[in-house]
């Protein structure tokens, strides 16, 4: 590329600002696809950065920047979708179905579903695999409760990135320590004080609506439920290995894309030895889902999903958000605007507000979480060790506005994902997601009252000084 030309902070917003009205327009009034609006975005800042003097080959290699970003998410949500397709195929998911209807309680399952896939997150350190798995699980135990799956698929997000935060093995959380020059333990025990509370305030939240939605709960459907399941599929506590197995793999530092893949062989095997189904229709099931046709409907529209195909809605929307996001951040627009935001921070709570919103923004602008984490770390990481402030206070403020607000824009590769997955859209769970919102908050507040804030001796500020020279770390991209 050729030298990038300045782009001022106006111009730089306007992509961001009729991307999101177009987004506006068109998803909430028109009812149309996010696609649609993504594409004008990118194309109205294209043309911001080819007035600014950037050449059409430019152009083409940030969106290719883009895209490259986005790839491993894309593997990701391709081997999901295949993971969802052999667990349904090999009972699976209707074992853990049949066997929750019996040990959950209708006022309880709201704060059970949150704890369950916190607990899974925890474990694994993947919200998307804890989504794709047991949280499939859990949409399908709240239908049969008659729990609104908004709320099912709030709680489920809700516990889901809890786990990934404070996961030693979650990438994102190694991602922002390593970024802040961060211990990962360190790091994780600074976001106790903002998590855990943001994970208290929701499963009182889910307590509270339980109280009501507990009371919808029909006996005899759940019995139905159960009977239906268990003639569609057979149903054995011996499928529960499957999931454990993932844990187990995973736990033992197998890399996410490897343990995915022994999971979606050994679904297969369950779709045929377990199932009796043949190959040939096991392999479609990885191909292009399971559809199941038992004649009940509510059954079907549960059971029939998956597959490597059910996702291709999520990847093309992944690809088109990243083309978007990489102009944004590879002609400079992106710097433009957070460099605004950092130099009117001058006290300790606007610089952590400061970096907790560019997160925010970040993930509605680009996409994409790991920008998210990335471009603020880059940005703000020296101007916090020189206003004294260790940068464990970063690298937790990063997690807190941009890993846990992903999930909560539609079109960012998170939302899309749990959209892929759970089959109920950001629009619809976000308000039912209250960690996800109520955390970055809580960092707010902190940083506005000095509370749980660490700060550095004259000596560590040299030493991280020190760091910086040595790894050419500055605060301009």
């Amino acid at each position: 590329m050729s030298p990038p030309p300045q782009i001022s902070f106006g111009w730089a917003l306007v992509p961001l600002l009729l991307m999101m009205l177009a987004m506006g327009i068109g998803v909430i009034v028109l009812g149309v696809d996010a696609h649609l609006p993504l594409v004008l975005g990118t194309v109205i800042a294209g043309l911001v950065a080819w007035r600014h003097g950037f050449a059409w080959d430019d152009l083409e290699h940030m969106m290719y920047q883009g895209i490259r970003l986005a790839l491993p998410a894309v593997l990701i949500i391709m081997l999901i979708g295949m993971v969802i397709g052999s667990w349904i195929g090999g009972g699976v998911v209707a074992t853990m179905i049949y066997y929750g209807l019996n040990i959950i309680s209708p006022a309880f399952f709201l704060a059970a579903s949150c704890l369950l896939c916190a607990v899974v997150a925890l474990a694994i350190g993947s919200s998307w695999s804890t989504m794709g798995t047991v949280g499939v699980a859990c949409m399908g135990i709240g239908t049969a409760l008659n729990v609104p799956l908004p709320m099912v698929a709030g709680a489920v997000v809700s516990g889901a990135y809890f786990g990934d935060k404070m996961s030693p093995l979650s990438d994102t959380t190694i991602l922002a320590s390593g970024l802040t020059h961060t211990d990962l333990f360190e790091h994780i025990r600074h976001m106790v004080y903002t998590t855990v509370p943001g994970l208290l305030i929701a499963l009182g939240v889910y307590l509270y609506l339980g109280r009501s939605t507990g009371q919808n709960a029909d006996l005899a459907e759940i019995a139905a439920t159960q009977a239906g399941v268990a003639q569609a599929f057979t149903v054995s506590p011996w499928l529960l290995l499957v999931p454990v197995l993932l844990i187990v793999l995973v736990l033992r530092r197998m890399p996410a894309m490897p343990a995915l893949v022994v999971s979606i062989l050994v679904g297969l095997a369950c779709q045929v030895v377990v199932q009796g189904e043949s190959l040939t229709d096991a392999l479609s099931t990885l191909q292009n889902g399971y559809v199941l046709e038992s004649g009940n409907e509510t059954l079907d529209n549960l059971f029939t999903r998956g597959g490597l195909q059910g996702m291709m809605y999520t990847v093309s929307l992944v690809l088109i958000a990243m083309t978007f996001g990489g102009i944004l951040e590879y002609s400079g627009m992106l710097r433009a605007i957070v460099q605004r935001i950092l130099s009117v921070a001058r006290s300790t709570g606007s610089l952590i507000a400061a970096a907790i919103s560019s997160a925010i923004v970040i993930n509605v602008a680009c996409a994409e979480q790991y920008v998210s984490l990335v471009v603020p770390a880059r940005m703000y990481v020296r101007g916090f060790v020189e206003r004294g402030l260790a940068p464990k206070n970063l690298s937790r403020s990063l997690e807190d506005g941009g890993t846990l607000t992903s999930v909560l824009v539609p079109w960012n590769t998170c939302g899309v994902f749990a959209l892929g997955a759970l089959g109920i859209s950001a629009w619809e769970y976000a308000p039912y997601a209250v960690l996800n919102y109520v955390v970055p908050i809580i960092g707010i507040l902190y940083g506005l009252t000095g509370s749980f804030i660490t700060y550095l001796t004259d000596a560590e500020v040299e030493k991280y000084k020190r760091e910086f020279a040595q790894d050419g770390q500055s605060v301009v991209l």
